[in-house]
């Protein structure tokens, strides 16, 4: 029995918030914002939306792996940002797709795909609808559109244990990986915020980010090889460690966006699971000598696996919206080694910079206690006050951007200017913003700013997407990228185009048009057919 969804937010149906973390959030929000209460529009029901009709007939042949129903409509009709969720408590649905399939095989995709053709339907390829820059939404200008979901495809199919690699499916969601890992030596260990709701063939085709701070950071560090079923054939690329024979043809398909074809299967990478931890958290006056240094870490290569900069007033309970301070997250692992040499060093470089280690720090467990637990506890539980903050009006949200070292003081501090001086424009209200590193480089660090304030209801979307709007629209213009791993979707598509040169574009539509004759694939996600 498959666990249901929330169609309207993040998360599953049977799982919430307890009345206590919402009461003392609750409490704190109001503190911060000067507010007495909150007006709390109640989640709405599947019921309560009203959808077009479908727009296609299902043919026989197909009505065992295509559904038409109206909470699977709905459930398929946006992903799971701020302003998703705000449209979903608006009850607004205008452009749900017309059918969403779920092959069980490879060939089902290519009979899905057919059939798309043949009634000149958009396809709009679908893993765990997790995307949070409307990447699996359906244009409003699209005719007939097909949603393709492959959480059918969800197994482990072969593991490689000399060449530590496996061959997996590409609908697999995160947990199911290591579950079926489980009684070998090995893990995938590619985590992200979204990892229980995505999918193997997601995080490919997104270019995701997972929790490594330093060296395996992306996707790109875990894949071998793919299979791509595509409009215009099927196809393989060659599974090797490294080639130099050319562009490679899996860089085309990875941070593609279901643009050009379904990743169905990819051979990745594996490690050895870790026995061998070391955990620290350090404090830092300000977050500048926080960062000076992380870098200094990156640039001795120490290649710590957690690496987190964080503004204490967004990372700590109990620090005031004053506060300077910073913490660091350290942490080191291994299936191969004891890490106390890395530790030691990783702690003289910031006692250097005036870091000083909480009480603890080189324990193997300090990533559950202390400073570095109290963030750990508040970023797993965070997707989930989404819903609660859209409810009650409350704009809360973040973008994620990354800069060289010699620019990222200065462009730390106009970006958070902007931010601060766009939430007081568009809301009349002072808000708030902090920044944390959540991967770092030899040369630059990935920055993911969040922000906050309190909207009028009456227009909260369109002040939701002002503020974000304009904000991302900053980390480009000031010389950063629109997105270091969340991927483009169409939200970022109009940032996208200003940073990546034109000829590429022109390059990228060269390759659609013979992956994808007739621009069905998912059009108007990083370039138009």
């Amino acid at each position: 029995m498959r666990r249901q969804k929330k169609f309207y937010a993040w998360g599953y149906a049977d799982e919430d918030l307890s009345a206590d973390e919402i009461g003392s959030w609750e409490a704190e929000i109001a503190q911060r914002y000067g507010l007495n209460g909150f007006d709390v529009t109640p989640p709405p029901k599947a019921d309560e939306i009203t959808l077009r009709a479908p727009r296609v007939a299902v043919p026989a042949a197909l009505q065992s792996i295509v559904r038409t129903d109206h909470l699977t409509r709905l459930e398929h009709s946006y992903g799971k940002a701020g302003f998703d969720t705000t449209r979903m408590f608006m009850r607004s649905v205008p452009h749900p797709p017309d059918a969403v399939a779920f092959p069980q095989t490879e060939q089902d995709v290519v009979r899905v795909l057919d059939w798309c053709d043949s009634i000149g339907a958009t396809a709009i390829p679908y893993g765990g609808g997790s995307s949070v820059v409307k990447g699996i939404e359906p244009p409003a200008t699209a005719g007939k559109v097909v949603t393709i979901s492959t959480r059918h495809m969800d197994k482990v199919l072969e593991v490689d244990p000399v060449s530590q690699a496996a061959r997996i499916q590409g609908g697999i969601y995160g947990p199911a990986i290591e579950d079926q890992l489980r009684e070998s030596p090995f893990t995938m260990r590619h985590y992200m915020q979204a990892y229980r709701c995505s999918t193997l063939g997601g995080w490919i085709a997104t270019r995701s980010g997972g929790h490594y701070a330093t060296l395996y950071t992306h996707i790109d560090d875990f894949v071998e090889s793919t299979r791509v079923v595509t409009p215009a054939g099927t196809l393989e690329t060659r599974r090797l460690p490294g080639s130099g024979a050319g562009p490679s043809p899996d860089r085309l398909f990875i941070g593609s966006e279901g643009i050009l074809g379904i990743i169905t299967e990819a051979w990745v990478r594996l490690r050895k699971k870790p026995t061998f931890r070391s955990s620290a958290s350090v404090r830092f006056k300000d977050f500048f000598a926080g960062a000076d240094a992380v870098r200094d870490i990156t640039q001795a290569n120490l290649y710590p696996a957690n690496c987190r900069l964080l503004e204490a007033r967004e990372a700590l309970p109990g620090i005031p919206w004053s506060s300077e301070e910073a913490v660091l997250v350290l942490a080191f692992e291994s299936a191969d080694h004891p890490l106390d040499a890395w530790m030691k060093r990783a702690l003289e470089i910031c006692a250097a910079h005036g870091g000083v280690a909480d009480a603890g720090a080189d324990d193997e467990n300090a990533h559950r206690s202390g400073a570095a637990g109290a963030w750990r506890n508040r970023f797993i539980r965070a997707p989930h006050y989404g819903e609660h903050a859209v409810a009650r009006g409350i704009l809360s949200s973040t973008f994620e951007t990354s800069m060289t070292w010699e620019r990222v003081r200065d462009f730390h501090q106009k970006i958070t200017a902007i931010t601060r001086d766009t939430i007081k424009r568009v809301t009349g209200r002072e808000g708030t913003v902090t920044c944390r590193f959540t991967h770092v480089y030899p040369d630059g660090p990935c920055l993911y700013f969040t922000f906050g304030g309190i909207l009028d209801k009456r227009r909260q979307l369109e002040q939701f997407m002002e503020v974000l709007s304009t904000c991302t629209a900053a980390t480009v213009e000031h010389g950063g990228t629109t997105t270091h791993h969340h991927a483009v979707g169409r939200f970022h598509r109009p940032f996208y185009d200003r940073q990546r040169p034109e000829l590429f574009a022109r390059a990228l539509r060269g390759a659609k048009r013979e992956l994808d004759p007739k621009g069905m694939m998912n059009p108007g996600v990083l370039i138009d057919p």
